[in-house]
């Protein structure tokens, strides 16, 4: 009897995590996520908490990007490949749209290379982070 109820609870701890995540407006680090979980006073493991983003992550359930080290993640709404402006600060990302298909093909062949895949994202600080700094 004790696999069903490990099996329950990791699908309860699944569920649990992918709605706080879906409940985020920005990207988050596992840290905080599971420091968000238990101030709600779930009891999930840091563990759990990586190992799902990170499967939600490789499923395209959630967006992942690294600033300084950090793997963030964030719920993804859009089933298509998109890019992000993304604020270093609070994690806040805005879905923007990249450089035109021809220009990334006209640069890569200038320098002699054909695309396989690609990565776009745009770090700075949002207005909210810049006006809280200069307060």
């Amino acid at each position: 009897m004790a696999a069903p109820e490990k099996k329950t609870r990791s699908t309860a701890q699944k569920a649990l995590i992918r709605d706080a995540l879906e409940s985020e407006t920005r990207f988050v680090s596992a840290k905080q996520l599971h420091r968000r979980l238990e101030d709600d006073g779930a009891s999930v493991g840091l563990a759990t908490v990586y190992r799902q983003l990170n499967a939600l992550g490789r499923s395209g359930d959630a967006d992942t990007i690294t600033i300084g080290e950090t793997q963030l993640f964030r719920a993804c709404a859009q089933a298509e490949h998109h890019h992000h402006l993304v604020c270093e600060r609070c994690g806040t990302a805005v879905e923007i749209d990249p450089p035109s298909e021809d220009w990334m093909r006209t640069v890569a062949g200038s320098h002699g290379f054909e695309i396989t895949h690609h990565v776009f994202e745009i770090f700075g600080i949002c207005a909210d982070c810049r006006t809280a700094a200069a307060d």
